[in-house]
């Protein structure tokens, strides 16, 4: 393992892309499961609201090579780019395999004759996309992944269908950076309480995954072919293609619902009281009206017991509470799950985005005796927000710090707002988006864009370093990964990386969730209280659902 380091050479590992486009049925539940009895995985998605996103889903294990940064070391960025600079791709490579694999429609049978099996078919044919409740057979590995055509493809052209879509991530390295790593960037206090102990970045380098293609209802087996390796590529292929066949040889139980509305906070633990919490808000706007920020984000962690699979709870609000920028990390002693529906930034072909979230309000499930109030609640929940100027100024304030800090790696006249303020509904809430974009200057490298964008404007405030000065002196306790990012950096260059809110950290059997909002001049205490409890709900409610159904089976 690397830690705070690379290696003792600066020579580059030049990489070949190799490929593989099936067209095969997905089980999105029981391929997450596979992966997370492997040796450190990370799952990238794996739920259907992925299709409303980047669109990409990514399943990758057992690292070659893993990037530690510990607080108290030194030359973060320094260290992190000779990491992200040690593995190329060979432009040039010449071995590439793109082998199109599908499944005849002459193999879908009735439903009758064939069972469960042609119901997973039949699912195929529709959408690709196995729910859960369907169980492993015994004829998959040899009937549902038999090719009934190899379509070999030049790999000259789209038109064949089988080269890699724009911007898939294509191998490289998937891991997080913590709030704290902030400190790095610039000059700011340093008194909370670091009581998780985790690393401020971990980053695993991955030479072969599992991409699902939410939108064509593909999967693509990636694999990067190193020199020296023990393992040919169509070899480590083919192990990506067991892993796949392997899932729909096992079953995942549906998780069962939780009541959003029932959670008993009595035995849900603090870092903060209510009071305190009040007060503080308080404070904040005290802050305002003497003009040191316009906004800032103020957060409370919940913290309770946890002893069952962390992956458990990655299925319960994959869902429940089904997110486009949720993932799943194993670190060995810790375990992160992330419900994110907030990206932080996308790299595309030197094209970067940002797209801040502020605004929220509750969604309620409309299925059920009482759906027509629930309904009705919704329409007024939604309208509430659209028209709540106190939302549109906050999310003014942060598009536009966000603006300011694309002007430090961008084109000169390429900043650009391509899609301004709109609400997005998710299973729990409705959020207010917008989104920026620009060029890269060619000479910027990833670490240039996290010192100038990081942490992300919509979780700190405006300004932004007097902001994180205000949430390091009323926060007790670090932030760790909440609020800083999830994601991938590839090694051609794209990236995608989440803003980590509604995630989840699990160490040492306890669960420690994170939840908070932005304060302006005029925010009201109890409804920035009520805000974040809406938030914390579908969080703890996954949490206690699947600690009861593992209590119950044990």
């Amino acid at each position: 393992m690397t830690t705070g380091t690379v290696a003792e050479t600066d020579k580059c590992v030049l990489c070949k892309l190799h490929y593989k486009k099936i067209r095969a049925p997905i089980n999105l539940p029981t391929l997450s499961e596979i992966f997370a009895g492997l040796r450190s995985p990370s799952i990238i998605g794996g739920n259907t609201s992925k299709a409303d996103a980047d669109r990409f889903s990514y399943w990758a294990a057992e690292p070659k090579d893993v990037f530690e940064f510990q607080t108290g070391q030194k030359e973060p960025f320094e260290k992190l780019q000779k990491a992200l600079n040690k593995y190329k791709l060979e432009k040039d490579a010449k071995g590439i395999s793109n082998i199109e694999c599908r499944i005849p429609n002459n193999e879908v049978k009735s439903q009758e004759s064939e069972g469960k099996y042609s119901e997973i078919l039949r699912c195929a044919q529709n959408d690709n996309t196995v729910d859960s409740r369907l169980r492993g057979n015994d004829k998959s590995k040899e009937e549902i992944l038999r090719c009934a055509q190899n379509d070999k493809g030049s790999g000259n052209g789209k038109e064949s269908g089988s080269d890699l879509p724009k911007g898939i991530f294509c191998g490289g390295w998937v891991g997080y950076f913590s709030y704290e790593l902030g400190r790095y960037i610039e000059r700011l206090p340093e008194t909370t309480i670091d009581d998780l102990g985790m690393p401020l970045i971990r980053l695993c380098f991955y030479d072969r995954l599992i991409c699902y293609d939410h939108i064509e209802k593909t999967c693509w087996l990636i694999a990067l072919e190193l020199p020296n390796d023990t393992e040919e590529p169509a070899e480590k292929l083919a192990g990506l293609e067991k892993l796949l066949a392997k899932s729909h040889e096992i079953s995942v139980d549906r998780p069962h619902p939780a009541d959003l509305d029932n959670i008993d906070f009595s035995q849900i633990r603090c870092n903060i009281n209510k009071d305190y919490y009040l007060r503080t808000i308080g404070k904040i706007k005290r802050y305002i009206y003497d003009g040191d920020v316009y906004q800032i984000n103020f957060s409370q962690r919940f913290e309770c017991d946890y002893e069952t699979k962390p992956i458990e709870l990655y299925h319960w609000q994959n869902l429940y509470n089904p997110s486009p920028y949720a993932a799943y990390i194993d670190g060995g002693s810790f375990h992160i799950v992330s419900a994110s529906p907030e990206m932080f930034i996308t790299i595309v072909d030197g094209v970067i985005s940002t797209k801040p979230i502020k605004g929220t309000r509750p969604r309620i499930n409309e299925t059920g005796q009482r759906s027509s109030q629930a309904k009705q609640v919704n329409a007024k929940n939604f309208d509430e927000l659209v028209r709540s100027e106190k939302e549109q100024a906050e999310l003014n304030m942060i598009t536009d710090l966000e603006r300011n800090d694309l002007v430090k790696i961008c084109e000169y006249g390429t900043r650009k707002v391509v899609q301004p303020r709109t609400i997005e509904s998710y299973p729990t809430v409705f959020h207010a988006v917008a989104t920026v974009e620009g060029q890269l200057r060619e000479e910027i490298t990833f670490c240039d864009v996290i010192k100038a964008m990081f942490p992300g404007g919509s979780i700190t405030g405006a300004p932004k370093i007097r902001s994180m000065e205000i949430i390091d002196e009323t926060e007790p306790t670090a932030r760790s990964v909440y609020t800083g990012s999830i994601g991938f950096i590839d090694i051609d260059g794209n990236a995608c990386l989440n803003i980590a809110i509604r995630t989840i950290i699990i160490k040492n059997n306890k669960a420690f969730a994170q939840t908070g909002g932005g304060i302006v001049a005029d925010s009201d205490p109890q409804a920035e209280w009520d805000e974040t409890i809406t938030k914390a709900r579908a969080l703890l409610a996954g949490i206690n659902s699947v600690q009861r159904e593992a209590s119950r089976t044990n």
